[in-house]
């Protein structure tokens, strides 16, 4: 009894020690290198190939013909397969974590935001390329890939491959699959309990008979669920944000302004030393960047692998475009609303700056209206996340993991709606951070064949044909 009181008084501490370390000192600066480095070793694809990404991503929406020949031969297209990562890139963290990273480090944050996703989309581009380059088919037909499996498919040392991949496998499965599906569920369930009064024990039930629903059926109808919510939930929640923005017209101007200036701002905080502005603006718009479209943590990879397209990099173009609709439209809608109602100077944070962001602009009913919305973000996160971790599952354990794994998935999300626990979302941002280092690892060690696939693309182009040969046709 006394060994366990012991480890219930001395993790907090563990883990915020380990989180200050490599979220404040480590990954906050590697992360956006990393960015910078695959931007120029690439050869600017945010912005060389930013128009092909929108093509390659919206033009065949329309194509009745593919489509129904995609759907009749049971494949994911491009659009699902980002609809899957955006699913899960789209969370709570668009809401109140936009919030805190404005309350704590001023309007200027945005700014760093936006500079820390341009550079994230070079990063996101390289892990979907790999994540198609060693893909794999499971027993039952299915294209599986993710970190774990470039890893082991593409390092030539192959004991150091399996450990990392081992790695990385075992902390998704832990970070995303139980404990942040357990973070979900609670915003989940207390956002409908403060807006409708729905007790949190059925909230939590009705998460998981929702989730477990759409999960057994694999990855297919994952995907045409995410196809069919993901557009409209993003939608709704900019169209509200517009909608504030002209209620709001006339502060939208010096919004941008404050954005700008801040972000450069030599002017120190009370009693402190000159720069501390620029530099809090900074630290905290990185983080938000970073964290929000998940750029780098090696997680949506595992959507983009299953995609069926002609060439791996045509799925890196479509991987940047999620960051553009997380960080470029969901996070800076958040962050728009918040500047211009004011709501910043109320003395809240987190989600319930955003909320009164809201109530500023449409009274009670706005507090109904981001709580649906939430609800939405929330519960894409709960199933993109299952999936990325269903993926590991089947990397460590094969089919035979799925049941226990699916079982324990739902247990984890009726715990997490009945109550919050600081430290287990503490270990969940841990987790997060340990999964990026083998990723991290991953995609510098194969940028090579990365930059290999890019220069393959090209010549496909030249030739006037784009095909690739993958390796388990």
């Amino acid at each position: 009894m006394d060994f366990i009181s012991k480890i219930t008084e001395y993790l907090p501490i563990i883990v915020k020690s380990v989180n200050d370390v490599l979220w404040d000192k480590v990954l906050i600066y590697v992360l956006p290198v990393v960015g910078l480095w695959f931007t120029i070793y690439l050869g600017l694809p945010q912005f060389r190939r930013l128009g092909a990404a929108f093509k390659q991503t919206f033009g065949g929406l329309f194509d009745k013909e593919a489509n129904a020949k995609r759907k009749a031969a049971g494949e994911i297209s491009s659009f699902q397969a980002l609809a899957v990562a955006i699913a899960a890139q789209v969370g709570t963290g668009n809401v109140a974590g936009v919030a805190t990273a404005i309350v704590s480090g001023g309007p200027g944050a945005i700014f760093w935001m936006w500079l820390a996703a341009l550079f994230g989309m070079a990063t996101i581009f390289v892990e979907a390329i790999l994540a198609q380059k060693y893909r794999e088919k499971d027993k039952n037909g299915e294209l599986v890939g993710g970190p774990a499996y470039y890893i082991r498919n593409g390092f030539k040392h192959k004991g150091l491959a399996k450990f990392l991949a081992g790695f990385f496998a075992v902390a998704i499965v832990l970070a995303l699959g139980f404990i942040g599906n357990m973070v979900q569920s609670n915003s989940i369930s207390t956002s409908v309990n403060s807006a409708f009064n729905v007790p949190l024990l059925v909230a939590g039930i009705a998460i998981a008979v929702i989730a477990g629903l759409v999960v057994i059926g694999g990855i297919k109808r994952i995907a045409n669920f995410a196809e069919m919510v993901v557009p409209i939930m993003a939608a709704v929640y900019i169209i509200l944000a517009i909608v504030i923005m002209i209620k709001f017209r006339s502060q939208v101007g010096s919004v941008f302004s404050l954005i700008f200036t801040e972000a450069f701002s030599t002017r120190a905080l009370a009693g402190g030393t000159a720069g501390v502005v620029m530099k809090e603006a900074m630290r905290f718009g990185v983080a938000r960047g970073l964290f929000s479209n998940e750029a780098g943590m090696g997680s949506t990879p595992q959507a983009h692998a299953t995609a069926h397209v002609k060439h791996p990099l045509e799925q890196g173009l479509t991987a940047m475009i999620g960051v553009i609709i997380d960080t470029g439209l969901v996070c800076t809608a958040t962050a728009l609303v918040i500047l211009v109602t004011g709501a910043v100077d109320s003395g809240l944070d987190g989600a319930l700056v955003t909320q009164e962001a809201f109530n500023l602009a449409f009274g009670k009913p706005g507090q109904m209206l981001l709580s649906i919305c939430l609800t939405f973000f929330a519960f894409t996160t709960v199933i993109g996340w299952y999936y990325f971790g269903e993926t590991n599952i089947k990397y460590l354990f094969g089919e035979k993991g799925l049941w226990p794994y699916r079982i324990l998935v739902l247990i984890f999300i009726i715990v997490g709606s009945l109550q919050k626990i600081d430290v287990v979302w503490n270990m969940a941002d841990m987790f997060n951070a340990i999964m990026v280092i083998p990723n991290l690892i991953g995609i510098l060690v194969l940028s090579p064949k990365a930059r290999g696939i890019v220069k393959d693309y090209d010549r496909c182009k030249q030739l006037g044909k784009i095909e690739y040969h993958y390796e388990y046709e």
